[in-house]
């Protein structure tokens, strides 16, 4: 695993022994492309869900977001997260250890990109999305993109916006309808 693109492009991130599944360098760098199109990562407030390794939460610090924040309910990766941010030196990413459906459960403020990955085989994983969503997380004109594989289908939520493949990676992404926003599904 490598961050891609920002102040620290090209750094390796090697985590030993962690339970995890790290989105691709290829996904990621889609999904990264695909991002540049639609927000300015400098003026964003980030949550990263099921962060794991925090490999999604460290290409946005690079790319200088405002805020970054990964939980994960493993300390082990929340270790690592913490130990990655202070030897890169981003002052803009936090890790916090937490059961992320407790933590959506309770509302805390709203984020312009909410990132989740939860393990494929996790029970209530089609949930995040409501959660997300009726607790009011994303904030207005916010994106919230979710990693999944082919087994879960988000094309009838009402803030679906688009699903892209990556071999068996998918990324659904979300948008809160916002008047007159052309961008949204109708």
């Amino acid at each position: 695993m490598r961050i891609i693109s920002g102040s620290h492009k090209g750094r390796i991130l090697r985590p030993q022994g962690l339970p995890v599944r790290p989105t691709t360098d290829m996904a990621k760098e889609s999904l990264f492309n695909i991002l540049n199109n639609y927000i300015d990562f400098d003026e964003v407030r980030v949550l990263d869900l099921f962060a794991g390794t925090g490999n999604i939460s460290m290409e946005f610090a690079s790319r200088n977001a405002r805020a970054v924040l990964s939980v994960d309910v493993n300390g082990r990766c929340i270790d690592y997260i913490s130990k990655m941010t202070a030897e890169f030196k981003f002052n803009n990413l936090m890790a916090v250890r937490a059961n992320v459906f407790a933590f959506l459960a309770r509302p805390a403020g709203s984020y312009d990109v909410i990132f989740a990955d939860p393990p494929y085989d996790m029970a209530d994983r089609e949930k995040v999305p409501a959660l997300i969503f009726e607790n009011k997380w994303l904030a207005e004109d916010g994106w919230f993109i979710m990693e999944h594989d082919k087994s879960l289908n988000f094309k009838d939520h009402p803030f679906f916006a688009e699903e892209r493949r990556y071999g068996k990676i998918h990324f659904t992404f979300f948008r809160k309808k916002v008047e007159g926003d052309s961008e949204n599904k109708d």
